[in-house]
């Protein structure tokens, strides 16, 4: 696969906010990419139970608003809103924690339209020792899959697992992993905390040593 590490990175807007959430401390990371396709077919990438595998997990369950899904082998949770084709809100329930996934979608015109999502949890010690990468870049290679998955929807889905051992893979991890830690300091994080994290993060996903330096 001929894949272009930077154009990637660089297709993807990072951000980082500190939101309350049931009156408690939370902290949200919003991700956006925008895709050359229409607006009702992202609705349907991002919703249709035979294409969400195909760039994401299998999916089982009900999927409409107060219907509950599951994802093979990582989250479930419930859909609490569904305004077909521009925004979808559902609880990502998750080892016995509960976060929260708000996806809106829009028509940027001349054949493109952008995917925004935003994740929410509550202020823990993963957010404070991996920072928003934790999340972000896990989303991130999703939206990486989607990306590959418009271009070339009959493709069958690439192996995750193989691509981050790759060296692109790696590439783009660490890309996106320095992408989250800029977009911590930007949000007010401290710069020596936040590379920290970042750096864990990398070494989570890549299975790799954190670099000490």
């Amino acid at each position: 696969m001929d894949f272009d590490v930077e154009s990637h990175l660089s297709a993807a807007e990072r951000s980082v906010s500190a939101p309350e959430r049931d009156g408690k401390p939370a902290r949200a990371v919003t991700l956006a990419r925008s895709y050359a396709t229409s607006v009702e077919d992202l609705w349907d990438a991002a919703t249709n139970r035979e294409r969400i595998p195909r760039w994401f997990l299998p999916i089982s369950g009900e999927l409409e608003r107060g219907g509950r899904f599951q994802l093979e082998g990582n989250a479930g949770g419930v859909i609490t809103a569904c305004d077909r084709p521009s925004h979808l809100a559902l609880t990502w329930e998750f080892g016995g924690d509960v976060s929260w996934v708000e996806l809106r979608l829009s028509d940027e015109g001349a054949g493109r339209a952008r995917f925004a999502l935003t994740h929410t949890a509550h202020r823990s010690y993963h957010w404070d020792e991996y920072g928003p990468g934790a999340v972000g870049v896990g989303w991130e290679t999703g939206l990486l899959g989607l990306a590959l998955h418009l271009a070339q929807p009959a493709a069958p889905k690439s192996d995750e697992a193989a691509f981050l051992a790759s060296r692109d893979g790696r590439a783009f991890v660490a890309g996106s992993s320095a992408g989250w830690e800029r977009a911590a300091v930007a949000a007010g994080a401290d710069p020596d905390a936040a590379r920290a994290a970042a750096r864990r993060t990398t070494a989570a996903y890549t299975g790799e040593p954190a670099d000490p330096a």
